[in-house]
């Protein structure tokens, strides 16, 4: 079995187990958008436990 390397570079996997993954919207319209959604935006969110358990089974071999 190999490592989707689509999924490989969108998330990552933790030491302790969580995956993380960018956060929505901060490819456009951000003229709107005040400066701290932007900075707030900028950092990795964890994904929630129900799509991490998929994601860890497609990315098995990637630590």
């Amino acid at each position: 079995m190999k490592t989707r390397k689509s999924v490989a570079k969108r998330f990552k996997i933790t030491k302790t187990g969580k995956v993380l993954r960018r956060a929505v919207g901060l490819c456009h319209y951000r003229a709107k958008k005040s400066g701290k959604q932007i900075r707030k935006r900028r950092k990795l969110v964890p994904l929630a436990p129900a799509e991490a358990k998929k994601i860890k089974k497609i990315l098995k071999y990637q630590r």
